[in-house]
């Protein structure tokens, strides 16, 4: 099957959905759908109606478009055609069977871009587009951990390896959380501070455990176990720390800090691994707290401005009163 970054590619995917069909002869090359021309594909959105002042990669005609260049003079429809095609769009797609009108045959052929028909309206053409191509092209990365859904958060487990990534996940899987990916999740940007972490195709539903080797958790927890795809919510770093070392960290605060991760800052929190220390509860217990300052609650802040408004207090009651 063609990538899906190429027209070729997205035809192959979309197109029994959309009913699309080649109205010119299907390219011997495959095409890129992003520009190669960094400074043409920067001013070029993905896909979109006609619009030849920031032309659309995909420009898709529909009957209110077609109406347009028929009440145009012939020289002003001329020139708007000539204009679409010069943008060098991927491809032209006409909506609801619509027949290009004349012209268009000999201006793709001369500029070598496609026509292609579909059966349903322009609205819906254009939806299913930006959908499809804001995953099939977003920026990606593939990440070292085991990414699970813990009470609706995406959740990043990272540290070194040996650690106890896996025997932690495994432990949440029984107790009810999802698990997404082990060992390679798959992390894609599909929106300005949106990330989706997946799994490899090759990797789904496999788990390894050292000592247990490669589990198959579908097989063996059921359906309900895994996960597909999540928003990333939190990275939780486990680090093994000596006494002294645990000793420093803030009590207060813990040890929220940010990654960056393809532009995106994510919450990240350190989860010390020592002996004793129950991690799946840790784990589960830095969700919720994350999940109460994203709704604007930081229990450090409340227990900093209760000691503050009892030192106030104390300092009132303490001042004496002058006499009269």
């Amino acid at each position: 099957m063609p990538p899906v970054d190429t027209l070729q590619g997205l035809v192959e995917h979309l197109g029994p959905r959309l009913g699309l069909r080649w109205l010119t002869p299907v390219p011997d090359q495959p095409l890129a759908l992003l520009s190669s021309d960094s400074s043409a594909g920067a001013a070029q959105s993905l896909v979109g109606s006609l619009n030849c002042i920031h032309p659309n990669r995909l420009q898709v005609l529909g009957l209110a478009e077609i109406h347009h260049l028929a009440d145009l003079s012939r020289a002003a429809g001329r020139d708007i055609v000539e204009r679409l095609f010069a943008a060098q769009p991927a491809a032209v797609i006409f909506a609801q069977d619509i027949d290009p009108p004349p012209g268009f045959f000999a201006r793709a052929e001369q500029s070598g871009t496609p026509l292609l028909s579909s059966p349903r309206a322009e609205e819906e053409i254009v939806d299913r587009l930006q959908y499809f191509l804001t995953y099939a092209l977003a920026e990606r990365t593939t990440l070292h951990g085991v990414f699970l859904d813990v009470l609706g958060m995406g959740v990043l487990l990272m540290g070194d390896p040996g650690i106890g990534k896996s025997e932690l996940a495994l432990e949440m899987v029984v107790r009810g959380h999802r698990l997404i990916a082990d060992d390679a999740p798959e992390v894609a940007r599909i929106g300005p501070e949106t990330l989706e972490g997946s799994c490899p195709e090759l990797l789904r539903d496999f788990l390894e455990v050292r000592g247990l080797g490669v589990l198959n958790v579908r097989a063996m927890f059921g359906e309900g176990a895994l996960q597909r795809r999540e928003q990333l919510n939190l990275i939780v770093n486990m680090r093994s720390f000596d006494g002294d070392a645990l000793a420093q960290m803030d009590r207060l605060r813990g040890s929220l800090s940010t990654r960056t991760i393809l532009g995106v800052s994510v919450p990240e929190v350190t989860l010390p691994v020592a002996p004793g220390r129950n991690l799946a509860v840790l784990l589960e217990t830095a969700v919720r707290n994350q999940i109460l300052r994203l709704r604007g609650y930081d229990a450090g802040v409340d227990l900093i401005d209760r000691q503050s408004r009892s030192i106030d207090e104390n300092a009132r009651c303490l001042t004496p009163t002058p006499f009269v």
